[in-house]
């Protein structure tokens, strides 16, 4: 068995996706917190491992792995049950399309650094921040609510089991009631959410379970 390291933030919505996968396919790893408000991962001892002083990154016998979807790519690769991704082109292109809409669309826009600087370069206050966070919140998650339709019959984005659009959405749906981001239009993701919350390796990998004490 290899030695797998997660390092990792509790609230970290990327980091929440590689807890998931991990638990899903049953990987025993050891966590490493990096405290993203505390700014740890801009320091020596994180970029040593991860250039771009972010989380999550998950190393595997010295060898640094970085970018959730990367990892989890890894993880499918290395551990091929349950699959997140599928091995039919069509179905994988319409699996990463609608994780992609999280991972690359809303995310990246929406994260921490990013609503520092608004604050820090546009004096954006609190108020402003958060209706920022909503904006491409529901932008993003109302194409994908359309999207779903075209899913494959099942509770989950993935049909009659998760996939790594699922991955993706679980986070972003946790930080959209943080920021009361209206789900009210979104029953397909809903639905899609609870039966992934009802899964207990996704429930052991909610923050509320993985935050320090």
């Amino acid at each position: 068995m290899s030695d797998i390291v997660l390092h990792d933030y509790w609230r970290s919505s990327a980091a929440y996706r590689v807890r998931i996968c991990l638990n899903l396919k049953r990987v025993r790893y050891t966590s490493v917190a990096v405290n993203l408000l505390e700014g740890a991962q801009r320091g020596d001892a994180n970029r040593a491992i991860n250039p771009q002083g972010l989380v999550p990154t998950l190393v595997v016998d010295g060898h640094a792995l970085t970018q959730s979807l990367a990892i989890i790519d890894w993880l499918d690769a290395t551990f091929p049950e349950p699959a997140m991704v599928s091995g039919n082109p069509l179905t994988r292109s319409g699996q990463l399309a609608r994780a992609l809409v999280v991972a690359a669309d809303i995310h990246p826009i929406d994260n921490l650094r990013v609503l520092k600087r608004l604050e820090q370069q546009f004096g954006a206050d609190q108020a402003a921040r958060d209706d920022w966070y909503r904006h491409w919140v529901i932008e993003g998650l109302t194409a994908l609510e359309a999207m779903a339709a075209d899913k494959p019959a099942g509770p989950f984005l993935g049909g009659e089991a998760p996939d790594i659009a699922d991955l993706c959405l679980v986070p972003q749906l946790y930080n959209a009631r943080r920021f009361e981001v209206p789900l009210g239009d979104m029953p397909r993701l809903c639905a899609a959410d609870a039966a992934m919350a009802a899964m207990p390796e996704v429930a052991a990998a909610h923050p509320d379970h993985v935050r320090p004490r």
